[in-house]
């Protein structure tokens, strides 16, 4: 078992992986000047066959230290988790090596922070780290599969900060 230690979500660090979902950096006032709407945030993503869709989630939580030993990824689409409530969660993700993942890298949120994953990103599964693990999640929907796995030969285990 390797141990890894999550950092700090930022947007710049998480960048090769996908977008960070927040309320910082540039806005507009609307509703007669009582919000910040932070705009265009992510790019979905899709192949050729699919179109967006908003999907729930409810992710049982997990606590640290967390061992892993799955990853997966959507060839045919990005896919964006949307907290529904405010606590923090572990983003797991890995470079992508000729097909199989790379070493995770683990990151965690702030409570305020969302991510859209670029399409082919290997990733964690939905790791919330207190209850409710609910997620409003943007992807792809269509007809073709849109899941590979992986599990790596040994586990991986997420201590604390």
């Amino acid at each position: 078992m390797t141990n890894l230690h999550p950092a700090p979500l930022s947007a710049e660090a998480f960048a090769p992986f996908g977008d960070v979902l927040d309320a910082t950096g540039d806005f507009r006032l609307i509703n007669d000047g009582m919000c910040k709407r932070h705009h265009d945030r992510a790019q979905m993503e899709f192949g050729s066959d699919g179109r967006a869709g908003i999907s729930v989630f409810n992710a049982t939580p997990r606590a640290l230290p967390y061992a892993f030993d799955l990853v997966e990824r959507h060839p045919e689409g990005s896919q964006a988790f949307i907290p529904m409530s405010q606590h923090p969660f572990l983003v797991i993700v890995a470079e992508d090596h000729g097909g199989t993942p790379g070493k995770p890298l683990v990151f965690m949120t702030n409570g305020a922070q969302g991510i859209n994953l670029h399409r082919g990103t290997w990733h964690g599964v939905l790791t919330p780290l207190a209850a409710p693990g609910l997620f409003a999640a943007v992807d792809r929907i269509g007809q073709t599969p849109n899941l590979e796995e992986y599990r790596y030969p040994q586990s991986w285990t997420v201590i604390g900060g």
